[in-house]
């Protein structure tokens, strides 16, 4: 029996092919017309050791003489959609089950009210900023019936003007979730149905245009790579999605990062810069996709590109900020002040050295002492790039830059963590250790939460988190030098990955 030639996946098959691919195999049934293989595809079970031992239970790796791409039913995106709508679903049931119960309340209309009585969100791990910002900042049905909108709607805090705090594609987000859920309640009490919370409402409409925007950020970081797409498997399995996919925001800026990679890879300048300028709209860190592709194209000598692409996310993030700023100038900038003035968090690295010397942590010392290592951090990224014997490819400039932004900033909450979960997975080609540093990193949620309760209710000490957040910021640190590593040694070396890295004219 004589195999069908191998043809590229673009390729359609020529007459020749068709004369030797089908009147010579002998099938038991008429082959199709689309005779084309995946020939070039990574095959996880051969060139990982972890997936090959765990591939032996049903048959062993893939054969040598598989056709690889013939079924159109279970292909790696819906495999990868399959299994990463199942980590979110259990992620919804880990907030809700523990966050949304309701209880009666104590006015005399017998109305129901959301039960955290007694730390519940803390001791029962379900804490989200979803569920405690809804009332926070003013998004319930009978604020939004009064006018409240964020960057217009204030309270006060100790004689001070508060303001949402949030980037305004995150504030947009919010706004309209909260309008929804407000046409949701009135819809279900018009026709009789049982009404939920409003903050249960809001909470599950928020979960479903996050776990929307999830998977358009696996689809993005899936066609980023995709003569690779099994290796996106460690992106929609990751622990610290199973935690905090909706613990916040944190998705919405991933997925306008993922599309802007997916753009850059298409060679689409000026779609890239959009998709980085609403990323910097609903989190400062996409911003750092425009000096790692300055990188690219100083090295490739397309610096028109890099113009492009910067002149199209700052018009993008000036056209979005400009609107709202020109309306409410001091909602707008009281995110900015807000973030000037806050202390720092107990996960950066600043609080671990004030705790260890007693150093007084001022948030103005912390601020400016944050900007200088950040520029240190991109002019080493630059430096690297520029001196890389191998040609570097986006994801792990990026992800060298967000781990300094991280490991330098004034906060790093659990849930900024998924900012480097795509980034990873794309730069480090190692998935047990992946796998080690995301799982230790996700139960690093444990003792924080731990953080927040009363003394009789604490379950493990202080200082287990301060001794897990100071390793968390090793294991980075590690996964950082791995990757400068692998920049910096010799071209001719054998890739870890098995020689998967295309190179392309534009890397990605």
């Amino acid at each position: 029996m004589t195999a069908p030639h191998d043809t590229e996946p673009g390729s359609t098959p020529t007459a020749s092919d068709r004369a030797v691919g089908v009147s010579d195999v002998d099938s038991p049934a008429p082959l199709a017309d689309d005779l084309r293989l995946a020939t070039d595809r990574v095959l996880p079970s051969r060139t990982e050791p972890l997936v090959g031992q765990l591939s032996t239970s049903i048959g062993g790796p893939v054969g040598l003489h598989a056709a690889i791409g013939r079924n159109r039913t279970w292909t790696p995106l819906r495999v990868l959609f399959l299994l990463a709508l199942l980590v979110l679903a259990f992620s919804w049931f880990g907030k809700a089950g523990g966050c949304l119960q309701q209880t009666p309340s104590n006015d005399a209309a017998a109305t129901m009210r959301l039960d955290w009585d007694h730390q519940r969100q803390f001791y029962g791990l379900c804490y989200s900023n979803v569920i405690a910002g809804y009332s926070e900042n003013h998004l319930t049905p009978a604020d939004l019936r009064g006018g409240a909108a964020p960057f217009r709607t204030y309270w006060e805090n100790d004689d001070v003007k508060q303001y949402i705090g949030v980037p305004v594609v995150t504030a947009a987000f919010m706004y309209v979730t909260a309008q929804a859920a407000r046409g949701w309640g009135a819809l279900t009490e018009a026709v009789g149905l049982p009404r939920a919370l409003d903050v249960a409402n809001y909470f599950t409409i928020a979960a479903l245009l996050m776990a929307l925007g999830w998977l358009i950020a696996v689809w993005a970081t899936m066609r980023t790579r995709r003569r690779d797409p099994w290796l996106v498997t460690l992106m929609v399995i990751s622990p610290l999605v199973l935690v905090h996919a909706f613990t916040s925001y944190e998705v919405l800026p991933v997925m306008f990062t993922a599309l802007a990679m997916y753009a850059w890879s298409r060679e689409r300048m000026w779609l890239t810069g959009l998709f980085v300028g609403l990323g910097a709209a609903s989190a400062i860190y996409p911003l750092l996709l425009i000096p790692a592709i300055a990188i690219l194209c100083v090295r490739e000598r397309r610096l028109s590109d890099a113009a492009s692409v910067a002149i199209g996310a700052l018009l993008t993030w000036g056209v979005v900020n400009g609107v709202v700023a020109s309306i409410y100038p001091s909602g707008w900038s009281a995110t900015f002040t807000q973030w000037r003035d806050r202390a720092v968090g107990p996960d950066s690295v600043y609080s671990l050295i004030a705790r260890a010397t007693g150093w007084d942590a001022q948030p103005t010392v912390v601020n400016a002492l944050m900007l200088a290592l950040m520029v240190a951090v991109v002019a080493g990224v630059t430096y690297v790039g520029l001196r890389s014997r191998r040609e570097p490819r986006l994801p792990v400039l990026m992800f060298l830059l967000v781990a300094g932004l991280l490991l330098v900033g004034k906060e790093w909450r659990p849930e900024m963590s998924l900012w480097l979960v795509p980034l990873a997975v794309l730069s480090i080609p190692q998935p047990r250790v992946l796998l080690a540093w995301m799982t230790f990193d996700a139960l690093l949620w444990v003792p924080r939460m731990a953080l927040f309760l009363a003394p009789e209710r604490k379950w493990v000490p202080v200082e287990l988190f301060y001794v897990m957040a100071g390793a968390r910021w090793i294991m980075v640190v590690a996964l950082c030098a791995y990757v400068v590593w692998d920049l910096l040694r010799p071209a001719a070396a054998p890739h870890p990955d098995g020689g998967r890295l295309l190179q392309s004219p534009l890397p990605v």
